[in-house]
């Protein structure tokens, strides 16, 4: 744009375009119409050319006030829909947010949450990425994530960690085990069965708190095979490879040939956490926060 022109430079032209009539322009402008002809005339020497032929009695539109009138339309409505989505950017209501997740929340109802400001903010693109807590919480602090959610995560600095919910451990067994038909077991009784499990990889605390009700019979389990998800874990069990001990919502898609126990003689427990930059204040961040079930901001 030429140096000098400002929009309501062309909010003026077009008025004057339109009516034809300065006076009536500027009743529909709501200025006085000496002020409104000094801003055309303003406009007019800023682009070096007449854009009215005036008589006492008619204005009309010069070849380059007609060329002007078609291109300060489209001008504007660039501008207005330019300027209202840095509004919608500015409010959180548009953009793309990266949030992480732990496959084991997927049947619970943090994830509703995201369903739920996808049809609230239609215009927000939310990109999904599930990993471990540990990497999760490793791209959060390197800017690659904007939130995650996470499973029992290490604490970090810089980092914004809040409970949404807790719940309790359980044992899955092949249902050919021979203690596949207890009402309850101890971690203690499982202790000396061969384990499937995931690797310490995926965060030290979860890893710790999910072996706890095993550890309290004073013996280390052993651990015959790792894997990366629960679906896989509990396959395993299924296969017969050994037995584990789970939050108990990873079982809620475990196959018919498990059984699932509730464990006794243990308080352990696991707890699913929104995690995010202690210095990222955005709305795009707060407004998914705000949505999701339990978050002190709902």
């Amino acid at each position: 744009m030429v140096d000098g022109v400002e929009l309501r430079h062309l909010r003026y032209f077009l008025a004057v375009a339109e009516e034809l009539h300065f006076g009536r322009a500027a009743a529909r402008l709501h200025i006085a119409q000496p002020a409104l002809t000094q801003q055309i005339q303003r406009l007019e020497t800023l682009l070096g050319t007449r854009l009215f032929d005036r008589t006492s009695r008619t204005v009309a539109l010069t070849a380059a006030g007609a060329v002007l009138r078609e291109r300060a339309t489209a001008l504007l409505g660039h501008a207005e829909r330019d300027l209202a989505e840095i509004t919608r950017i500015g409010r959180g209501s548009q953009g793309t947010l990266h949030l992480g997740f732990v496959p084991s929340v997927l049947p619970l109802e943090p994830l509703r949450g995201v369903r739920e400001f996808r049809d609230r903010f239609p215009l927000v693109q939310v990109e999904l990425v599930e990993g471990f807590t540990s990497h999760l919480m490793a791209k959060l602090a390197a800017g690659s994530l904007d939130m995650a959610i996470v499973r029992d995560p290490d604490e970090q600095p810089g980092t914004v960690t809040v409970p949404l919910m807790t719940e309790p451990f359980v044992a899955v067994l092949p249902a050919d085990h021979p203690q596949a038909g207890r009402d309850t077991i101890t971690g203690a009784e499982l202790a000396d069965h061969p384990l499937v499990f995931f690797p310490s990889a995926a965060g030290a605390l979860a890893y710790e708190k999910n072996l706890s009700p095993l550890l309290t019979s004073g013996r280390r389990p052993r651990i015959v095979q790792e894997a990366t998800n629960w679906t896989i874990l509990l396959y395993l069990v299924a296969a017969g490879l050994g037995v584990t001990v789970a939050p108990r919502s990873a079982t809620f898609t475990a196959p018919a040939s498990v059984r699932i126990i509730p464990l006794a003689g243990t308080d352990a427990s696991t707890t699913i956490y929104t995690a995010h930059r202690a210095d990222d204040t955005r709305p795009l961040v707060r407004n998914l926060l705000a949505l999701l079930p339990n978050h002190p901001q709902r």
